[in-house]
């Protein structure tokens, strides 16, 4: 996609996962982390890894991929850090970036593509995924006019105070793909279980 960077947001600390590192755990024999960039990349959209200092098992994961790996220096301070790091990492002349998350695993390459599609209609809107009754979701794309606002973001609460009050292009998922992000033990084991139903 001519104009549309993916920024796959992979520098958190997966501090609620109690010593594990849910963006390594496997789905179909690999890593989440692995499965959710191939994704992207699907897409056609150029992407940029955020990865955090301390975790080289995630790099690593991406090796051999079609895409940029950047480093957030500063990932304790939260997902402000990426948003920082990736807006600083943008090719000049972007013309739109989205912020996918890679801890949701039922995101695909055609929400993506339809997410763009929704975006082109009305291209200085943010474009957001969301569930069959309007509920926002991710992944989230912003118009190139919202980056110097993206980069002043501080904290933990990624792009919320951005959207605050924005007229926003919704585009719904047939199920709660747009939803759901694994972030416990708790999440991952519920998640499987349904997927073997």
């Amino acid at each position: 996609m001519q104009g549309v960077v993916i920024l796959l947001f992979a520098a958190g600390s997966s501090k609620r996962m109690r010593g594990a590192d849910k963006l390594l755990e496997v789905i179909d024999g690999e890593a989440i982390l692995l499965r959710q960039a191939r994704v992207a990349l699907a897409s056609g959209a150029q992407v940029i890894a955020l990865l955090p200092s301390d975790k080289p098992a995630r790099n690593a994961a991406l090796a051999g991929l079609a895409l940029r790996q950047v480093t957030v220096a500063d990932a304790a301070d939260g997902m402000s850090a990426s948003f920082r790091a990736g807006i600083i990492a943008l090719p000049k002349g972007v013309e739109a970036a989205i912020m996918m998350l890679a801890d949701m695993p039922q995101i695909e390459a055609q929400d993506i593509a339809r997410l763009i599609a929704a975006w082109r209609e009305a291209p200085l809107r943010p474009a957001r995924l969301c569930g069959p009754d309007g509920q926002p979701g991710s992944p989230v794309l912003f118009p190139a006019n919202f980056f110097e606002d993206l980069a002043r973001i501080e904290g933990d609460e990624g792009g919320r105070s951005v959207l605050k009050g924005q007229q926003i292009t919704l585009v719904p998922c047939p199920d709660a793909r747009a939803l759901i992000d694994l972030d416990t033990p708790e999440d991952w084991a519920a998640w499987r279980a349904e997927r073997a139903k």
